[in-house]
């Protein structure tokens, strides 16, 4: 059973996360602010802490490096009404565990929390190497709850689209991240992908450098090449044959969201461009 702290009065959306079943088997006790969850902290082990909800984004940060500094092996889930693109990147650097922005999809936020409950590899997941709001890059560990966390994170910052367009635009990310993570590194957590977010006036860019040996893009039998129920059925059956993870739809959905994918000679390294109305 794992120890989860909530910061704040938001007794609703507590009270929804103790009842979610993915969370029933674990411990979620709320306190007052900051200083009422330091006391817990030094009094007893816990596992995740959520930032206030009704804090400011800069009071969130301060109690994230706090807690970082004396209890490093505590995930931080940091609430906040709303943030920049900075701030997100900010709290990537301040090792966060994730962020979630006004309104919260509970749900969304259940899983993330139990992740966070099962997460060991997590703390130095995500380096950030280039940290501005229209040039992030990162060095990324292969590990599949760095790219749950990562995902998150480029949610946050595509705020700004509408919930559908970011929707799919986040899907293709997540999908061409964990291919990277699956057939680049094999899921070596020791292996790192360099993760690059660029915007211009007219596009958003993502760039994707995996250290392994790049594919044959015609020997792709275990992707699905079209939404035909015997394409993917097919792709199915060769992908457990392979023993590789239920999937398989990266290429389908990228080539789908995107207006362009370019890849390099080894096919280690992918654009995806999608330009902007």
């Amino acid at each position: 059973m794992g120890n989860v702290l909530m910061i704040g009065r938001s007794e609703a959306l507590f009270d929804d996360l103790r009842r979610r079943s993915e969370l029933r088997d674990h411990h979620l006790e709320s306190c007052t602010g900051l200083v009422d969850a330091l006391r817990n902290l030094r009094q007893q082990s816990w596992d995740v802490l959520l930032t206030d909800p009704d804090t400011t984004i800069g009071d969130s940060l301060a109690v994230a490096t706090e807690v970082s500094l004396v209890h490093p092996s505590v995930r931080v889930i940091a609430l906040w009404p709303d943030a920049t693109s900075q701030e997100v990147i900010a709290a990537m650097r301040a090792r966060v565990f994730a962020c979630f922005s006004a309104p919260f999809d509970r749900s969304e936020l259940a899983d993330m929390i139990r992740a966070a409950l099962a997460a060991t590899q997590w703390r130095d997941g995500i380096e950030v190497v280039s940290g501005l709001p229209h040039w992030l890059t990162l060095r990324v560990a292969c590990h599949l709850v760095t790219a749950e966390r990562l995902t998150r994170f480029m949610a946050e910052l595509q705020d700004h689209l509408p919930d559908d367009e970011r929707d799919l635009l986040i899907a293709a990310f997540r999908e061409l991240l964990l291919n990277a993570m699956e057939h680049g590194a094999g899921f070596d957590p020791g292996k790192v992908i360099q993760v690059t977010a660029a915007r211009t006036a007219r596009a958003i860019v993502y760039h994707f450098k995996d250290p392994g040996p790049g594919f044959d893009a015609e020997d792709l039998k275990h992707a699905a090449q079209s939404p035909h129920p015997d394409d993917v059925l097919a792709s199915a059956f060769e992908r457990a044959e392979m023993g590789l993870r239920p999937g398989g739809f990266g290429m389908l959905i990228a080539r789908q969201v995107a207006d362009e994918l370019v890849y390099n000679e080894r096919a280690n390294e992918v654009l995806m461009v999608k330009h902007l109305s």
